[in-house]
């Protein structure tokens, strides 16, 4: 399903396929020879891809979440519940390890078990900024206040088929 979102719709190469089960929204270019399998939503199956560039020939296993701001170069695999924090570049060919966490720019790959070292990174890559517009600083609730009224927008979506 192709959806139009805030103006903008999806385009989809020719020789790309994308499931009938699969929603394609907004602004996403699907290029060629891409498959977009059966219930996922953009790219990978049950991946959470939201605001990120992901290079020619990459692949996402299931469970894979890129964060808003990511840019994965050519033929970068990011491996089962891999994640892919905020404003963070892979470089072509890297790899995140099933399960582990890649944060920076240049991206450092750590074990999930490193909080410490990952929000020694993540802290400075401005999430709430980046996907609320907010400072750090700012309360929960209005943090939610915002990504509620942002979402509001698929109100006015439509379905192009």
């Amino acid at each position: 399903m192709l959806v139009e979102h805030r103006g903008r719709v999806p385009t989809v190469d020719p020789s790309a396929y994308v499931a009938p089960t699969a929603v394609v929204c907004g602004d996403v270019r699907i290029g060629p020879d891409a498959r977009v399998l059966f219930g996922a939503v953009v790219i990978g199956p049950h991946a959470h891809v939201n605001g990120a560039t992901v290079g020619e020939g990459s692949f996402l296993a299931t469970g894979a979440s890129l964060f808003p701001g990511v840019r994965l170069g050519r033929g970068v695999e990011v491996r089962i519940n891999g994640v892919v924090h905020v404003n963070t570049a892979l470089d072509d060919g890297a790899m995140v390890p099933i399960g582990w966490v890649a944060v920076g720019d240049p991206a450092r790959i750590l074990p999930p078990g490193d909080h410490d070292g990952i929000w020694s990174i993540q802290e400075g890559l401005d999430f709430p900024g980046t996907v609320y517009g907010l400072p750090r600083d700012a309360p929960a609730r209005e943090r939610m206040e915002r990504q509620a009224a942002w979402f509001a927008a698929h109100r006015d979506d439509r379905i192009l088929g």
